[in-house]
């Protein structure tokens, strides 16, 4: 009877999913994998995921040193001030649903940030020193924030491991050395090509209403550009982030296409930010 039962549910289930994207408008250019994750797993399936690997990282601190914000809160503040002005640029998709929380990892030697399924974001002390302007961090900021908004890390982990097999994490049904297994899969996770064009694009878009270089992604490619730093020298970001062809200029042409601003914003807070930093 038992199985019967799981058996009609299974049926009842695919007939919903066949049904959902056949009734899909015939411009939406969505994978199948794509519009099956909007059906299975709802952003705060993403949220729950996220938040699994936010307890595997923070288990960690030899490999993951988060700095403590009661010891250095005016980094916090900064950096938060960064992320909030991008959030309530009123393009992020996901704004209400995902946490958005952001995370300072102390390791200078390491120039890279990345963001969890829902929105848990994590920035090195490495890369934050590295840049030269705030107008840059806030384009890194936008690409990471994107990963998330399109929720790439989740559909590259359904294709890798299945709906199922998230959502037996997701409630909490899975093995813990399962749990740290998928964590570090999202942690290291390798973004697509496509994907990555999407999160510099979008990256403007998000930047394009508020007041920072809407383009200011391309500044931190043309400083790895301009100290000789190309797409195979930085293996930590690299390795999550490969390279597409014309990537300063693709963050470019979008900046014009949209008509937002590409000037500088200037000022003394980015190098008061880096200087309150360990």
């Amino acid at each position: 009877m038992k199985t019967k039962k799981l058996f009609s549910l299974a049926v009842i289930t695919m007939v919903f999913i066949m049904n959902f994207l056949f009734s899909c408008k015939k411009d939406d250019n969505r994978t199948i994998t794509e519009k099956i994750i909007d059906v299975v797993l709802s952003p705060s399936d993403d949220k729950a995921l996220g938040l699994k690997v936010v307890t595997e990282i923070e288990s960690n601190p030899t490999e993951y040193p988060v700095l403590n914000e009661t010891t250095y809160p005016i980094p916090y503040q900064h950096i938060r001030r960064i992320k909030d002005v991008i959030l309530n640029s009123g393009k992020i998709k996901h704004k209400t649903e995902f946490e958005w929380i952001v995370k300072i990892i102390q390791k200078d030697d390491v120039l890279n940030a990345f963001c969890t399924p829902g929105g848990y974001i994590y920035v090195y002390t490495g890369l934050i020193k590295y840049l030269d302007t705030e107008d840059q961090l806030a384009g890194v900021l936008g690409h990471e924030i994107g990963h998330a908004d399109l929720r790439h890390s989740t559909d590259m982990m359904v294709a890798q491991y299945g709906a199922a097999f998230l959502m037996e994490i997701v409630l909490g049904k899975a093995s813990q050395s399962t749990v740290a297994q998928v964590s570090k899969s999202i942690v290291g996770l390798q973004f697509s090509k496509t994907n990555e064009t999407e999160s510099d694009t979008i990256s403007v878009r998000y930047l394009s209403p508020t007041s920072y270089q809407c383009s200011g992604a391309s500044g931190f490619f043309e400083k790895l550009e301009a100290d000789g730093k190309g797409c195979n020298s930085l293996k930590e970001f690299f390795s999550t982030h490969p390279c597409p062809d014309n990537r300063i200029q693709n963050i470019k042409t979008k900046a014009q296409n949209l008509g937002c601003s590409t000037t500088p914003i200037g000022g003394t807070s980015y190098q008061e930010f880096k200087s309150s930093l360990p």
